[in-house]
């Protein structure tokens, strides 16, 4: 739906979405923190998890795919949960996924080594990544679902857009954790306990945040749903599967450009600082934390320029804006540490294009089997791109220096294509979303 057929206009955001908005970024903060926090530590883990004699690169790819384990659980957990979202309500879920990331985190935390247990030290470690998995698997588009339901048409961008800045703090949050632990304790205290320190942590904000969402309330427009009685009868994912295949394959697409972003400069980049550019990990985490405090500004923005300009018009621009950005920083970065942090904020504030991917994955499905629509097509394209990114590229980097850049080059050509079928047939694919779908319910 092109921005000239949207309703003409639409009321400002009041106190009680402005409440909704900070609880469920808080809440998504909080959870997201929990489910990244074990990257940041991925080297450490990585020696204490798996035997002694094994390389250093041999481990650093078994660890980045325990870390894709936790993505390839992910379809199975959202399905679930937002079958039960879609039929029983997006509130409940949001309190369940959460209170399974705090408890499998918390796991983490209290967990054995290889040197105590052997090989059950790994599998364990698997066992409590996927759980994770399956928690972020509903929360995720569960979070964007709820938001998108509470506030006008013309806000969905902005809303979507703070709600992925939640998101964004929480890797922000897991950054300086981790820079304040190398900070304070040594790189053997490190190894030896401190790293299970961010892992409680994580736990206890987990728990905070299930106790904030008894606060929120249920969307209006799932209430109107339950109370039209026009909730999906069948299976909301046959029915997504069957009549909206084209929402389906643009949501996962554009999750494709999410997770790429994401995963590669944000997550893997502190190791890469480190393997690649010889910064120390004290540098390297604290230039990751200044770039995600730029990313967080850059998804807000991104969510309120799509608010005017439109999906389409704005990834064709916001594409080649992040392809430059990060090119020019990984080719750069090692020249100084100035030139690290100066241009880890540019590149930062580039990646703020997946601040405007829900208000494309919101459109794209009608409410009776939103939530199912966007679990599916946001965790199976996660699944396969955001999980196996880490160990395509590490396995790449043996090959070329810049594999990360160009394989983000490749990302920034997919989302301008994405943003020109946007623009010329987005009608097709993005429908009115927010409050005022009362009015249609109600018809």
């Amino acid at each position: 739906m092109s921005p000239t057929t949207t309703p003409a206009a639409a009321r400002p955001l009041n106190s009680q979405d402005y409440r909704t908005l900070g609880l469920s970024a808080l809440g998504g903060a909080l959870e997201f923190y929990d489910f990244i926090i074990f990257v940041f530590f991925a080297t450490v883990i990585g020696h204490l998890f798996f035997p002694a004699d094994m390389s250093d690169s041999v481990i650093m790819i078994q660890t980045f795919g325990i870390f894709a384990a936790g993505y390839l659980i992910r379809p199975i957990g959202g399905i679930v949960l937002a079958h039960f979202g879609d039929r029983y309500g997006r509130k409940r879920v949001f309190a369940f996924s959460i209170l399974l990331m705090a408890l499998s985190t918390l796991g983490m935390a209290l967990m054995p080594t290889y040197a105590s247990i052997g090989i059950a030290a790994p599998i364990m470690l698997v066992i409590l990544r996927m759980l994770q998995g399956a928690a972020i698997g509903g929360e995720v588009p569960g979070a964007w679902t709820f938001v998108s339901e509470h506030v006008p048409f013309r806000r969905v961008g902005l809303a979507c857009g703070f709600l992925t800045s939640g998101l964004s703090l929480g890797i922000m949050l897991g950054s300086l954790i981790a820079t304040a632990i190398n900070s304070i304790f040594t790189p053997d205290e490190v190894a030896a306990y401190a790293w299970r320190i961010p892992f409680f942590i994580g736990g206890i904000f987990g728990l905070v945040a299930v106790y904030l969402r008894r606060w929120l309330e249920e969307t209006p427009i799932f209430n109107e749903m339950k109370k039209s009685k026009s909730l999906s009868r069948d299976l909301p994912l046959g029915t997504v599967l069957k009549n909206h295949r084209r929402g389906v394959i643009i949501s996962a697409l554009l999750t494709w450009v999410l997770s790429a972003a994401i995963v590669v400069t944000t997550l893997m980049t502190a190791t890469f600082l480190q393997k690649l550019y010889g910064y120390s990990a004290l540098e390297s985490l604290a230039a990751t934390s200044f770039g995600t405090l730029f990313l967080i500004i850059g998804v807000i923005l991104a969510g309120a320029l799509v608010d005017k300009i439109g999906s389409g018009r704005f990834f064709m621009g916001a594409s080649v804006f992040f392809g430059i950005a990060t090119f020019t920083f990984y080719s750069f970065a090692g020249t100084s540490l100035t030139a690290l942090f100066g241009l880890y904020a540019v590149m930062g504030f580039s990646v703020g294009i997946v601040g405007a991917v829900p208000y494309v994955m919101v459109r794209a499905f009608p409410a009776s089997v939103r939530f199912s629509g966007m679990s599916f097509a946001y965790n199976v394209s996660y699944a396969i791109f955001g999980g196996l990114t880490p160990v395509a590229v590490t396995t790449a980097l043996a090959y070329t220096p810049m594999a990360h850049a160009w394989y983000l080059v490749f990302i920034a050509v997919l989302a301008f294509a994405i943003g020109v079928y946007l623009h010329l047939r987005g009608d097709e694919v993005e429908s009115h979303v927010g409050i005022e779908e009362l009015e249609t319910l109600r018809a």
